[in-house]
């Protein structure tokens, strides 16, 4: 066991953003300890909270006594620390940059785009949510078209014949569309690669271990 990743603690809210650490965590079998973060209360915005992580959002993964956060960092950060699990292209792979690329397109792409839908007051002021939503949607959908193009050619997974830490991401990604006026799964290489990664015993401990039943 490598001494960095034991006695490690995810700051963590139920289906959210640390959904993807947890889901890793459990798929590479690190001893880990979780902290519940009240996010309906706010307790993210709270000062004891800030102190670990100044964007007062989940998650945020102790490692050695020290708060990390970003959650697509944090999984990188997983995966290169474990290379036996094959979960993230070695440096000298080919597949390596295709792989960067993915992880920074679905950070800055994809999720920021959710965070509209969900918040449309924040870019623009309560007065105009609900246009920032009407031109939201359309964006993450054009998402879905593009990367479900990509699978149907280059699939099933995003790199190929075998999962990546990226994959574990954009399952993420494509739950939080579940109640969208057109969901993720609408689309067929994306709707098979979700069930693919569900279907992975490690999900299934993460919906019982975050209290989860929706998309199960």
């Amino acid at each position: 066991m490598n001494a960095s990743t034991e006695n490690m603690l995810l700051y963590y809210a139920p289906g959210s953003a640390s959904f993807l650490v947890h889901w890793l965590l459990i798929e590479l079998e690190l001893p880990h300890r979780l902290h519940l973060v009240d996010t309906a209360a706010k307790a993210q915005k709270s000062p004891e909270y800030l102190a670990l992580n100044p964007n007062g959002v989940v998650p945020t993964l102790v490692i050695e006594g020290k708060p990390q956060y970003e959650a697509a960092a944090l999984a990188m950060l997983l995966a290169e620390r474990h290379p036996d699990a094959q979960l993230a292209p070695l440096p000298d792979d080919s597949q390596r940059a295709d792989y960067v690329q993915w992880m920074l397109n679905l950070a800055n792409m994809v999720q920021p785009l959710f965070r509209q839908w969900w918040y449309p007051g924040e870019p623009a002021g309560e007065a105009n949510a609900e246009t920032v939503r009407t031109h939201c949607a359309p964006r993450i959908e054009k998402e879905w078209a593009r990367i479900d193009a990509h699978l149907a050619a280059n699939g099933p997974y995003l790199l190929g014949e075998a999962p990546s830490v990226a994959d574990f991401y954009l399952t993420m990604l494509m739950r939080w569309s579940r109640n969208m006026p057109k969901p993720a799964t609408e689309w067929p290489q994306l709707a098979a690669l979700a069930q693919r990664m569900k279907a992975r015993p490690s999900f299934k401990v993460l919906y019982e271990r975050e209290g989860l039943t929706e998309w199960a």
